[in-house]
């Protein structure tokens, strides 16, 4: 079983999505899919919201990858792909995560742009609000297809999206292919709305 179109969204910062994105990426070879790779930003979702001071922190760093990823979106989509794998890898993989403070991932960025082959100018939008309101049309569009409360990844396939799936290690080969079929026979039946049970672990980068 499986579906033609997927469309991921994502934000770069989250560890979580970061995990579900390597899974759709094993799908990639295994499956006859393509993937609209779309930004999303947990910096707009938690805009306005009530935090502790350190999410806060975190929520002002944010911006400015988010920022990036929606000039490129608009203007590059065939880049998305390639920047998220590399500013990804960074973020996680380099155990450059968690940082805080307005302009915070900086560096990350003009690293990524440049392994991506994306011009550097792109990272001039990051400490601005120039493309705050694209970056906020791209969330929107997530938001639209599963309401309020979620978070990052949101997935959507064919015509149905999720949040999640939520997963902390990531399976490879026909497992990642087995994994996603179930999760397309889900998204089929237009009356199954959600599964859920307390995570044990953190994402396994």
């Amino acid at each position: 079983m499986t579906t033609n179109t997927v469309t991921f969204w994502f934000d770069v910062t989250c560890p979580f999505a970061w995990q579900t994105s390597r899974w759709i990426k094993e799908v990639e070879k295994v499956r006859d899919i393509t993937v609209q790779w779309t930004p999303m930003s947990l910096a707009v979702l938690n805009d306005g919201r009530d935090l502790d001071e350190g999410y806060t922190e975190m929520m002002k760093a944010a911006w400015g990858p988010a920022r990036v990823f929606a000039k490129v979106a608009a203007e590059e989509p065939e880049k998305v792909d390639e920047l998220y794998t590399a500013m990804g890898t960074i973020v996680h993989a380099g155990k450059e995560s968690g940082k805080k403070g307005f302009g915070a991932y900086d560096g990350v960025i003009e690293q990524a742009l440049d392994e991506a082959g994306l011009n550097a100018t792109y990272a001039t939008v990051a400490n601005s609000e120039q493309v705050d309101e694209q970056l906020r049309d791209f969330h929107q569009a997530a938001i639209d297809g599963v309401g309020d409360d979620v978070g990052t990844p949101v997935i959507k396939f064919g015509d149905t999206a999720f949040f999640g799936p939520v997963i902390t290690r990531v399976p490879a080969g026909e497992e990642a292919g087995e994994l996603f079929d179930a999760a397309v026979r889900l998204a089929e039946y237009p009356y199954f709305f959600e599964i859920k049970r307390s995570r044990t672990e953190n994402p396994q980068v």
